[in-house]
């Protein structure tokens, strides 16, 4: 589980109804990919309010499915601006004749990172991983994705479970490149996809998708992520998120 985990986890802690006015803008004309990035922008609050958000806690339930049978326990996330990350993750492997309880952690601490997990050790990020780690800020990439030299690329437009979404594809400097699926009436992201190389398995597919959002301190946040990576898939719902909770630096680090 935890080969795939790590950038579901990433993506809900860095990415986030229209206004009449964000509706005015999205009937009668196209949209430009820049146009698209700023109406998701004013969906989420809007710069101001995002800005005033420099920390961030979840906690909630995690469901992982396997063949033999689905997994769970409590997972912890925490988010530091500008881009500080940290999950804490229990596993129940009792219910699939397991020893007890699986501990999974992630860091970051801005520059390097590692997995640690009680039954396979710890590892650092590498590759796409840590690449992908270093490239979201928070509370979301796309409050300055020209200045960390993002491209966007508007692709058609496809539906995301039976509705109409905007495809905007996000070219970073380095590491792997995004697809990000703007739902075409709430400018919230419902969809992203990328394509990964892990040194553990090789290249995978992930598609993770956002729902349930909801307001908190005037932002709005996805409290369901749902991913597929290769053949596992995880669910995260949480319960309750903080914003601007004293978060010590010292908790993104490896000890």
């Amino acid at each position: 589980m935890r080969k795939y985990v790590l950038s579901a986890l990433w993506s809900l802690l860095v990415l986030g109804a229209p206004t009449p006015a964000l509706m005015g803008v999205a009937s009668g004309q196209a949209l430009t990919a820049d146009q698209i990035i700023e109406t998701h922008l004013t969906a989420l609050g809007g710069r101001a309010a995002l800005s005033k958000v420099t920390s961030r806690r979840a906690t909630g339930t995690v469901s992982v499915a396997t063949p033999m049978g689905p997994l769970g326990g409590p997972v912890e996330m925490i988010a530091k601006a500008p881009n500080k990350m940290r999950a804490d993750i229990r596993i129940d492997l009792t219910s699939v004749g397991g020893p007890g309880e699986m501990l999974i952690s992630y860091f970051f601490d801005g520059t390097d990172g590692w997995s640690m997990d009680s039954m396979q050790g710890d590892t650092p990020m590498s590759g796409d991983q840590l690449a992908g780690a270093r490239n979201n800020f928070f509370p979301s990439p796309l409050l300055k994705y020209k200045e960390l030299g993002m491209t966007p690329a508007l692709e058609p437009t496809q539906q995301v479970n039976g509705k109409a979404a905007h495809v905007v594809l996000f070219t970073p400097k380095t590491g792997p490149a995004e697809r990000m699926f703007f739902d075409a009436e709430s400018f919230l992201i419902v969809r992203t996809t990328s394509t990964l190389t892990l040194p553990q398995v090789g290249t995978v597919d992930q598609v993770s998708e956002s729902s349930d959002y909801r307001v908190v301190d005037g932002v709005k946040v996805a409290f369901v992520l749902s991913q597929v990576a290769g053949e596992q898939q995880v669910t995260m719902t949480f319960t309750k998120i903080e914003h601007n909770v004293a978060l010590d630096d010292a908790r993104f680090v490896k000890k």
